[in-house]
């Protein structure tokens, strides 16, 4: 199986992979977006470098999904390759941070790589409201996160929300990170990992 979680910066993704990796055993792989040699400069100037970061992720969530799916066992996958094509271009499209020609053809690319894989047997989607996101990015401490913006956290909430709302490519299960506190409280943990259970459950019947 391949489960993926998917949600907004800082809603906790990372956390939850390896949490949930920890107590089924399963593989985890990490969106290493520290070492994307696009990332600080991105940060620093989203006009200039928002195509060649979008382009960056999508060859490197391509090569991962491919090799995932031929490792035979059961993975679990912080980020999707769906959330940059979804939710991320298109909104530095919007914002006028990436060119119509650049958000073109970097469509185009999405289309051709989505084609060659296989969708999550069940995404996690961890819904969380600005003020969270701002905790918990500010927690965690990453120097290029610094200068995001509330309003670039805004527009990123809103086409995740649109994008789950219309998703149909698997299961889905929805966690409240607001209102589940899975980091801290092991009865958060728990619930979370009950509605897993019964996720995983319905697969198989």
């Amino acid at each position: 199986m391949l489960i993926a979680v998917a949600g907004n910066i800082g809603s906790g993704k990372t956390t939850l992979t390896k949490l949930l990796s920890n107590y089924y055993k399963w593989d985890p792989q990490f969106e290493d977006a520290d070492k994307n040699p696009y990332i600080n400069d991105f940060y620093e100037d989203m006009q200039r470098w928002s195509f060649s970061l979008q382009v960056s992720f999508l060859s490197e969530r391509f090569k991962k999904m491919i090799e995932i799916r031929k490792m035979g066992k059961t993975v679990i996958l912080d980020r999707t390759i769906y959330e940059d094509a979804y939710i991320f271009a298109p909104n530095l499209h919007a914002m006028g941070l990436m060119s119509s020609r650049d958000f073109e053809n970097y469509s185009n690319l999405f289309e051709m790589t989505s084609s060659l894989i296989q969708a999550p047997d069940l995404l996690i989607y961890l819904r969380a409201t600005v003020p969270t996101l701002v905790n918990q990015i500010q927690n965690r401490g990453r120097k290029y996160e610094d200068s995001i913006r509330l309003d670039y956290l805004k527009r990123l909430n809103e086409r995740y929300e649109a994008w789950i709302a219309n998703y149909s490519l698997g299961n889905l299960l929805i966690i409240d990170v607001d209102k589940t506190n899975f980091i801290e409280n092991k009865e958060d943990l728990s619930s979370v990992i009950s509605k897993i259970d019964a996720e995983i459950n319905g697969l198989f019947k």
